[in-house]
């Protein structure tokens, strides 16, 4: 069984371990949502929110019981950078979301060049598919990439600009996944299909929905919320003072 599934008893002790956590992020993913959403509001076309709400810098215990989402599985594909980095970023994305992909295109690439490559990030995948079935199509060949140690190039031309305009319909999921250089495509078809692709992204997208997120991207930095488009100043700023706090508590 892939690493990117959970029994039901893990998952339980998780949930039980986030606590309160939960419940106090679920609020300010809601706020954060309702603010992104208002009629004075610019959205893209796709429906994604283009304002966003950023929290408050200073962590606390609640931010402290959201950093134990992250997984840190060494073997994760669905993650890049060293799985005991002291600063990890978990994203919450669709590939229909055109803010997700101009993320993916303007901020990441940067973000891994700056933190990742040199072992301060780890960036963690969450599949969050809100926009409907070719969505969770996407999701699930995202998934079916990573089975085959290619889910970072499938990510680069699902988010290639213009690429979502294209669809996410079956030849196209098979299209993307050899420009992702997937070695056997058909057993990325059967991947795609498996009840493992469907349990895998229903598990990120109830994490992200038991969090209160109801758009794309979100993001949580060592449990601070980061909701909708930010410029990349507001990530960087928000790492270098995760990386200040990991520094002053060793």
């Amino acid at each position: 069984m892939s690493n990117s599934s959970a029994s039901p008893a893990r998952t339980k002790k998780r949930n039980l371990a986030i606590g309160s956590g939960v419940v106090a992020v679920a609020l300010l993913f809601g706020w954060f949502s309702y603010a992104a959403t208002k009629p004075e509001s610019a959205t893209d076309t796709s429906g994604s929110e283009a304002v966003a709400e950023v929290s408050a810098p200073e962590q606390n215990d609640t931010y402290t019981q959201l950093a134990k989402l992250a997984r840190r599985e060494a073997k994760d594909p669905l993650a890049q950078g060293r799985a005991d980095a002291p600063v990890v970023l978990i994203e919450y994305a669709d590939f229909k979301c055109g803010f997700c992909g101009k993320f993916a295109r303007d901020t990441e690439p940067a973000l891994v060049k700056k933190y990742v490559e040199e072992g301060k990030l780890r960036i963690e995948w969450r599949n969050f598919p809100i926009f409907g079935e070719e969505s969770q199509a996407a999701a699930r060949g995202a998934w079916a990439a990573g089975q085959q140690g290619r889910f970072w190039e499938f990510h680069m031309a699902a988010y290639a600009e213009g690429a979502k305009e294209k669809g996410f319909g079956d030849g196209r999921l098979k299209t993307l996944a050899r420009e992702a250089g997937v070695a056997d495509v058909d057993r990325f078809v059967r991947d795609v299909a498996s009840d493992a692709a469907r349990k895998a992204v229903t598990r990120d997208q109830e994490e992200a929905y038991g969090l209160g997120a109801t758009s794309t991207p979100s993001f949580l930095i060592n449990g601070r919320p980061i909701a909708g488009a930010q410029p990349a100043e507001t990530f960087t700023q928000a790492i270098d003072e995760a990386l200040a706090t990991a520094e002053g508590a060793k």
